[in-house]
């Protein structure tokens, strides 16, 4: 009697391990590919996988044949491994770094999973699975691309030689319904108090910059924010990866193009807002500012296009408005310092910084407003969160406290968030 091939998982059982059936998923995946020639012209896929399992693995009880099966059509048509991960609508992110163990972020935090690549051959198939329909492709020449899968999710690709230890994937999921001012309250983004004073910000066309790190909800934050735009108006967005979905009846959406293969086509987010003033916006929203369009921005927001909201990475609201005196100046158009600075301090009104904590939990801690000082734009704060607690002082200025108080509180949105006019809020 012949020995037993140990180079084949063992399928003469009724209920294999996962890992064996991973493993015979990953043959009988790699045989579909190439026998892919032989099949006829409108074959469909899931009849070959079917029969393919039936053929190679019919000793098994029905429903392991369809388990493996559908293992088998998430290797050859899916995204093998991460499929049962971009399922789970409780996960934001996936992390893959080469055949490690997969990472996922849940609730705002970290945690590793069972689940792994095979081989980095496995992982740049799926890769390439999820760049060729979009056009784009990653390769040793072009080891670095980002993407947008068609539910929205972020996609970004890091090849060797640049991933030291394997081809790097990270998918950041998309939301099909974005956050309500509502949920911001209930996931402790921001108080009732705080909330109120926000809206009321926004109503009033005050330009918004929201900073913080990365991962911090500074885009779940503007979108929530945006449901106290005035349903009458045209509201124009702008960003790299399109991810906002606002609740408005009038949306304009437009998204940057990245350069093709031979290097043309490229389309800025610079040249979306210069575009953009041509379509008759009430407000412009920039998902994230991160360029030489910090210019074209602040010459908009300072002619007449107030109300706007944009994020920027930054770690302080002073550290914002220096950051976007530094993109602005990488416009290089030669603008002396001192005329950047006079823009921003017109065009800027209010800093809402946002962090994450150690608990995931996503918080608005700073909000500021701009104010102009000798030497340029400066912050005071209006809000903060010292020893645990909220700390409220009144606007300096008329001219935004008179905005704020003629706002109306009246909001289509409003209704999900209910009436915040708590005492002490500040009015």
């Amino acid at each position: 009697m012949d020995a037993p091939d140990e180079s084949r998982p063992d399928i003469h059982a009724s209920a294999p391990a996962a890992g064996a059936l991973d493993a015979l998923a990953g043959s009988l995946r790699d045989r579909l590919v190439e026998r892919a020639g032989e099949a006829e012209d409108g074959d469909d896929p899931a009849a070959r996988i079917g029969a393919l399992v039936e053929r190679e693995a019919g000793v098994l009880d029905a429903g392991t044949r369809a388990e493996l099966a559908a293992r088998v059509a998430e290797r050859a048509v899916g995204l093998g491994p991460l499929e049962p991960l971009l399922r789970d609508p409780a996960i934001d992110e996936v992390l893959v770094s080469g055949t490690a163990p997969v990472w996922v972020e849940r609730a705002g935090r970290l945690a590793q999973t069972d689940v792994r690549f095979g081989s980095e051959a496995e992982l740049r198939h799926v890769i390439e699975r999820i760049l060729a329909p979009l056009g784009r492709r990653a390769d040793e020449a072009e080891p670095l691309c980002d993407a947008r899968l068609p539910d929205g999710s972020r996609v970004n690709v890091v090849l060797p030689p640049l991933a030291l230890d394997g081809p790097l994937l990270t998918i950041r999921r998309f939301r099909p319904r974005g956050f309500t001012p509502a949920d911001l309250v209930a996931h402790g983004t921001v108080t009732p108090p705080l909330l109120d004073f926000l809206g009321r910000a926004v109503a009033a066309r005050c330009t918004l910059l929201i900073c913080g790190g990365t991962g911090s909800g500074k885009t779940t934050t503007l979108g929530a924010l945006a449901a106290f735009v005035d349903a009458d108006e045209r509201v124009v967005t702008i960003e790299d990866a399109a991810e906002l979905r606002l609740p408005l009846p009038h949306v304009v959406r437009l998204e940057s193009r990245p350069p093709n293969l031979e290097g043309r086509g490229e389309v800025t987010i610079r040249r979306l807002v210069r575009n953009a003033l041509r379509m008759r916006p009430d407000r412009l929203i920039v998902g994230e500012v991160r360029g030489a369009e910090a210019l074209d921005l602040l010459v908009a927001l300072s002619t007449g296009h107030s109300g706007s909201l944009c994020t920027i990475h930054a770690g302080s609201a002073a550290e914002a408005l220096r950051r976007l005196e530094t993109l602005a100046l990488m416009a290089d158009v030669g603008l002396p310092l001192a005329a950047i600075r006079d823009q921003i301090a017109d065009a800027v009104d209010l800093v809402v910084r946002q962090e994450r904590t150690p608990d995931g939990t996503r918080r608005i801690v700073e909000v500021a407003e701009v104010v102009r000082v000798a030497g340029g734009p400066a912050v005071r704060e209006l809000f903060t969160i010292r020893a645990g607690r909220p700390s409220w002082r009144a606007p300096l200025g008329d001219t935004l406290a008179g905005r704020l108080a003629g706002a109306n509180h009246v909001q289509a949105a409003r209704a999900d968030a209910g009436s915040f006019l708590p005492p002490g809020a500040p009015r």
